[in-house]
């Protein structure tokens, strides 16, 4: 799941996965409070079956209504999501909001510009390092 509400990025970031390992189906929400209705069945997303819990998110932190910090928060309350792995995919370099990240359970902090900088090449080997350790069993 991509949680991301720049569409520019998201479709950059949605090519590269569709493009590499990812297989399976991608779903893209636009902020914080769309990701947690996805999460917990809510609004538009309550079929489980149409809409099942992700595997990986790969998570913006700056959202108007609910942060991404929230939305690990609520995650890592809740008993049914936390073994969802989080890589949090963000423009912030900010030190507060690294160790806030990883706080609230992300298990990578990556900056976008450096995604959005680099060379497909490179992108696609970003993104399959997270996929790949976000999915290891030994996480």
């Amino acid at each position: 799941m991509l949680v991301e509400d720049t569409e520019e990025h998201a479709l950059l970031v949605k090519r590269v996965l569709e493009d590499g390992m990812l297989r399976h189906r991608l779903f893209w929400v636009k902020d914080g409070e769309e990701v947690l209705d996805f999460l917990f069945n809510g609004a538009g997303y309550v079929n489980e079956t149409e809409y099942p819990k992700p595997d990986v998110i790969l998570l913006d932190l700056r959202f108007p209504k609910v942060s991404g910090i929230e939305v690990l928060e609520r995650m890592r309350g809740e008993e049914r999501l936390e073994d969802i792995s989080v890589a949090v995919l963000t423009v912030s370099d900010e030190r507060e909001d690294i160790l806030r990240s990883c706080k609230a359970g992300a298990q990578s902090y990556i900056q976008r510009s450096v995604v959005i900088a680099s060379k497909e090449e490179r992108v696609q080997s970003i993104l399959d390092a997270i996929i790949s350790l976000a999915l290891s069993p030994y996480r």
